[in-house]
């Protein structure tokens, strides 16, 4: 048997299902960090923002921890020709690039961050214990995805 042909013993079903039970790995280990780091709690993440007040520097280091992960894995990414379990990356092009229909789209997360304390990560943990802060985020969170599809089509 070729090597070609050994390479396409697997399905597309089962590519599709190992694509998905690796997803959910990582969901899953996110969500576990985000838990243990505090970073669910939305005061944690307000006290970060209170520089004035009653600061507290740990979402540096959880951000700081969290670039130490990423960088490596997108140096790793970009040095292999092709994906494992798809066809091709797709990695962001215009990094970098600030214009205006950027804009208000970070100005609405930030103000939204610092008023909840709540970023889109957060937030879906949240929705296992904290009621109605985190229903209500999420909603509004999928409206403002919705209104950026139709502004943007």
């Amino acid at each position: 048997m070729s090597n070609s042909t050994s390479r396409r013993l697997a399905s597309p079903a089962s590519a599709h299902v190992l694509s998905l039970a690796i997803g959910l790995s990582i969901g899953l280990v996110f969500g576990i960090g985000l838990i243990v780091s505090g970073m669910s709690n939305p005061a944690k993440v307000r006290n970060f923002l209170d520089i004035f007040g009653a600061w507290d520097p740990s979402l540096a280091f959880v951000m700081g921890g969290a670039i130490a992960v990423g960088v490596p894995g997108f140096w790793f990414i970009q040095r292999r020709l092709k994906p494992v379990l798809t066809e091709s990356f797709e990695l962001p092009t215009n990094c970098g690039v600030v214009d205006r229909k950027i804009l208000p789209g970070a100005a609405a997360f930030g103000f939204g961050w610092a008023l909840t304390g709540i970023c889109p990560g957060p937030a879906l943990t949240l929705l296992a214990g904290n009621g109605l802060l985190a229903v209500g985020f999420v909603v509004m969170m999928l409206l403002g995805m919705l209104v950026g599809r139709v502004i943007k089509a």
